[in-house]
């Protein structure tokens, strides 16, 4: 049986930030909050309570990797989701899971699960 766990979902696009809460729902997983930019992440990050967030690597053409440095600061583990994009992660970003667009239900638990093993 999988641990419920609270995550943050930082994603630029509703209709998937929709799905993947919907996804964590059927998995038994708890919504600690959608951002849409990285200034409104930085703050959720800093409010804390939340076991790990999934962030869309490109918000609105802005790159999300000042969150992923805040996230790394605070020990707090975070899954990279990403539609394709060309150039690889920061060096300090690049052992972070990484879960491909368009998302599959069955992709979620085991990305999880890596976020949190560190």
């Amino acid at each position: 049986m999988t641990v419920s766990r609270s995550v943050l979902i930082v994603e630029d696009e509703s209709l998937i930030a929709m799905m993947l809460e919907d996804f964590l729902a059927s998995l038994g997983h708890e919504l600690a909050g959608t951002c849409e930019t990285v200034p409104d992440a930085l703050v959720r990050v800093e409010e804390g309570g939340f076991d790990v967030a999934i962030l869309d690597v490109n918000l609105n053409g802005q790159r999300v990797w000042p969150v992923a440095d805040r996230l790394a600061a605070k020990g707090i583990p975070y899954i990279l989701a990403t539609g394709g994009h060309i150039e690889p992660p920061p060096a300090e970003h690049a052992s972070a899971p990484v879960l491909s667009k368009p998302f599959t239900l069955d992709a979620i638990e085991p990305a999880i699960e890596r976020a949190l093993e560190g």
